[in-house]
């Protein structure tokens, strides 16, 4: 069954990085318009918009810092200008710091990681949703991790945030569930990614070994997921959290 997004725009933050740039290719080849967002990384985000439009859609690259308000509300009034207000968007901007126990991560790590899970979570929902509400159609997805149900050591700032991110959604889910708009979380375990293919390190044998399905996956895998969620296949689904993650978390019942 081929899922089609003719028509409709995908906006996808931090769409430059390792899985963003994945789901811009899917969304693309799925016939999306998309907008592609980046932080810093200008050539990679334009280098994506060509590769884009080469599928016969539109695509744009549009630059924010996902935790100002200010900045977010210039990025969706760009994109409603270049491609249309976003029917979808993908909420995967993240930003990277060095992981520690607890007792030794330093404060300012735990405000980082709660500004770039969370709080640009809400800026985005407080941006894009009202549009869709308004138009009654709209699929609001969120890139959670499987961290946030592991709470392995020295995860904590990243766990705590994403939990956060976790109760935006969940919340979010009620409140605009009458609108027939969705909100739903991807949980991606340790996937494969490019960097991986270029150094050789796809299947380390240990961490492989703790999987049950004795397997990392592909990056390929959360971009059908994510198109899996933005298509009308699944109408039904709000307020899931999904783990793709070969059965490293089983969310309880």
């Amino acid at each position: 069954m081929n899922i089609s997004f003719e028509g409709k725009t995908v906006l996808i933050t931090g769409g430059t990085s390792d899985l963003g740039r994945v789901m811009v290719r899917q969304f693309a080849k799925s016939g999306a318009n998309v907008a592609i967002h980046y932080l810093k990384n200008s050539a990679m985000a334009e280098t994506l918009r060509a590769e884009a439009e080469s599928y016969g859609v539109r695509a744009a690259a549009v630059q924010a810092n996902v935790t100002k308000s200010v900045e977010v509300e210039s990025m969706r009034d760009k994109v409603a200008s270049a491609l249309g207000m976003p029917q979808i968007v993908v909420c995967n901007a993240v930003s990277q710091y060095p992981w520690t126990t607890i007792l030794d991560q330093p404060l300012e790590h735990f405000a980082d990681q709660f500004e770039t899970c969370t709080i640009h979570n809400v800026l985005m929902a407080k941006a894009f949703v009202p549009d869709m509400v308004e138009k009654k159609y709209g699929r609001f997805i969120g890139i959670n991790t499987e961290c946030s149900a592991l709470c392995n050591p020295n995860s904590g700032a990243y766990a705590a945030a994403k939990r956060g991110m976790d109760g935006i959604y969940r919340t979010l889910a009620k409140e605009i569930g009458y609108s027939g708009v969705t909100c739903n979380q991807i949980a991606p375990g340790w996937m494969i990614s490019d960097r991986d293919r270029a150094r050789g390190t796809e299947h380390p044998p240990e961490a492989e070994a703790k999987i049950p399905m004795k397997r990392r996956g592909e990056d390929i895998e959360i971009a059908n997921a994510a198109l899996f969620l933005a298509s009308d296949l699944a109408g039904y689904i709000t307020g899931a959290y999904i783990p793709v993650c070969g059965g490293n978390v089983m969310p309880g019942i």
